[in-house]
């Protein structure tokens, strides 16, 4: 059996939906505010493996509640990693590019230095330190830009202000590559098989969607595919401040996923999907 942290995240619900046979916890089986909780869910399941894909995700937010942020993203992830390496377990853990500072326009490595720009990449690097301090086997599996037809998201936040107006104005200077949860829930259980046969493999890794595209570029893709003709005005990041900086750069070098027979999804693909299954829900 494998468990699963997260029952309502974009992730999580897609884990859920390729894996029903999982246990998968919600806040009320397993709240992350609650580490030790966690720890004990584990040692008293006993898995064979585990995927965090529950977390703080609330970035602006973040920065007026460090404190519950670093909890949830650094404490839970330390205490699910200690009892995962005591039954000598694999664990899945999820983390994000905003542990990088955005500099440049070459995509990060696994290994280039964190250097987060505010309190959410902050909690996250944490976790990511804790879960490698544990030394059982793991695999931290850094995404950006993750769309679904669930959960709240950029994609159905595009569709539902493009259905209504005749303009948009959005950032064209932060660059990333949108990441579909149904291929990201398919990696991590593919990454959760491997490294149960193959502990080794144990490390830091990078999944996301290619090719690279800017937020704008992304939503004009998004009214494109809707067959929506809202039209899209690039702006600046300093034209749209928000409580939390964003990295401009959010480009990630996905090279290692080799490792697991893995390649980068194509994410115009995906939002053909995703587009479809919302307007089927509609």
């Amino acid at each position: 059996m494998i468990l699963v942290f997260g029952r309502t995240g974009q992730v999580a619900s897609e884990l859920a939906r390729l894996a029903p046979e999982a246990l998968h916890l919600g806040r009320e089986a397993a709240d992350l505010a609650d580490p030790l909780a966690c720890a004990a869910v584990i040692r008293g399941h006993a898995p064979r493996a585990v995927i965090n894909a529950a977390a703080w995700t609330a970035v602006d937010r973040a920065e007026s509640e460090e404190a519950l942020a670093t909890l949830i993203n650094g404490a839970a992830p330390a205490a699910m990693a200690r009892a995962c390496a005591e039954l000598q377990i694999p664990l899945v853990h999820l983390s994000t590019d905003y542990v990088f500072d955005g500099a440049g326009d070459q995509p990060f490595a696994p290994d280039h230095p964190t250097a987060p720009l505010g309190a959410y990449g902050r909690s996250k690097v944490k976790g990511e330190e804790a879960v490698r301090a544990a030394g059982g086997t793991h695999a931290i599996l850094r995404t950006s830009w993750v769309f679904s037809a669930h959960g709240s998201n950029f994609v159905k936040t595009m569709l539902r202000l493009g259905a209504g107006r005749e303009s948009l104005r959005v950032v064209a200077d932060q660059i990333g590559g949108p990441t579909p949860a149904r291929t990201m829930a398919a990696a991590c259980l593919r990454i959760a098989q491997v490294l149960q046969d193959e502990p080794a493999a144990s490390g830091t890794y990078h999944f996301c969607g290619t090719p690279n595209i800017s937020w704008a570029g992304f939503a004009r893709a998004i009214m494109a595919e809707a067959g929506l003709a809202c039209e899209i005005e690039d702006i600046l990041s300093r034209d749209y401040p928000t409580p939390a900086c964003r990295p401009l750069n959010s480009r990630l070098d996905c090279s290692a996923l080799a490792t697991f027979g893995l390649c980068q999804p194509d994410w115009r693909a995906a939002l053909k999907d995703v587009i479809r299954d919302l307007k089927g829900a509609s």
